[in-house]
C-alpha cells in the first residue's frame, strides 16, 4: 500500500450496517509512501495508522474525477 499526503484512506465496515470510515493522510511516516501514516478523521481526530486489508487508498488524482 502506497499513499501520499492528501490521499484518503477508506476503512470499510467489518459488519453489516457499519459505515466506512474516511480519513485524510496528513503525513507519511514510512519510506517511499509506505505505512505508517498520520491521518485526520472527519471529526478532526488524528491518529497513526498502518492500514490493513480492509482499507483502500483513494489517491488525490482519483478524487478529482
Amino acid at each position: 500500500m502506497h499513499a501520499s499526503k492528501g490521499d484518503k484512506l477508506v476503512q470499510h465496515g467489518r459488519v453489516v450496517g457499519q459505515h466506512d470510515q474516511v480519513s485524510e493522510v496528513v503525513e507519511v511516516l514510512g519510506q517511499e509512501g509506505n505505512p505508517p501514516y498520520r491521518v485526520r478523521f472527519e471529526n478532526g481526530h488524528e491518529a497513526i495508522m498502518s492500514p490493513g486489508p480492509d482499507c483502500q487508498v483513494k489517491h488525490q488524482s482519483e478524487q478529482r474525477q
